[in-house]
């Protein structure tokens, strides 16, 4: 889910399930309008052509790093989160360029975010990153999300955060079980909390780890 999904923005994501492997990039580029978008086309561009090359995700980093740097230079950047998810036995790794750190919710309830090392965003030259690692089980879900969900306004005036995000997700859950109904559920109950209100971009992207079998994979953009 990604609003405003009719409007010139800046967040952007991709994803690709390739040879047993899921890979999933969410990116926030700084500013807003044109250039933000340009940032963020430019930066899926340079993810999906060193992934396509098979490249770690160190590599596929610096290389999307370099490529902001060039054609921005120094006072330009976009925040990052870089996945690549082996569908046979649910090892999720990760790289965090300055990006919220996406939750894990097992058994319908979010138990822990899924917290590493980070790196600048790209485009600021950041030092090769450090890759986490965690293992799911069946079941498993995974949400990630830009900062513009969790920095927006409540209808009280108060920053939404990430707490309450989590709320959210642990009250919707239990009951609108399939992985696109909490999705489409989340983005609705968000908006009602905002007011309706949107002053920045804000996306939500929920993947499901079903077990080894490649067709039990579950995608929502």
């Amino acid at each position: 889910m990604l609003e405003p999904a009719y409007d010139v923005a800046g967040d952007s994501f991709d994803y690709a399930p390739n040879d047993g492997v899921l890979h999933v990039a969410m990116v926030d580029a700084m500013g807003h309008g044109l250039d933000a978008a340009t940032m963020a086309t430019v930066v899926i561009g340079a993810y999906r052509h060193a992934r396509r090359i098979s490249v770690g995700l160190s590599e596929i980093y610096t290389f999307t790093d370099r490529a902001v740097a060039e054609q921005f230079g120094p006072d330009h950047f976009a925040t990052a989160q870089m996945m690549r998810l082996n569908t046979a036995t649910g090892r999720l790794q990760w790289v965090n360029a300055g990006h919220p750190a996406p939750v894990l919710i097992r058994g319908h309830r979010v138990v822990r975010r899924l917290q590493g090392p980070t790196t600048l965003p790209v485009g600021f030259g950041g030092h090769e990153p450090r890759i986490s690692e965690v293992a799911l089980i069946p079941g498993d879900r995974i949400l990630c999300f830009t900062d513009g969900l969790t920095e927006e306004r409540d209808v009280g005036g108060e920053e939404f955060g990430e707490e309450q995000l989590i709320g959210w997700v642990n009250r919707l859950e239990p009951t609108a079980q399939q992985v696109r109904t909490v999705a489409r559920s989340l983005s609705h109950a968000l908006q009602r909390a905002r007011g309706g209100i949107i002053t920045d971009d804000a996306t939500l992207l929920l993947i499901e780890w079903r077990g080894s079998a490649p067709d039990d994979l579950a995608l929502l953009e």
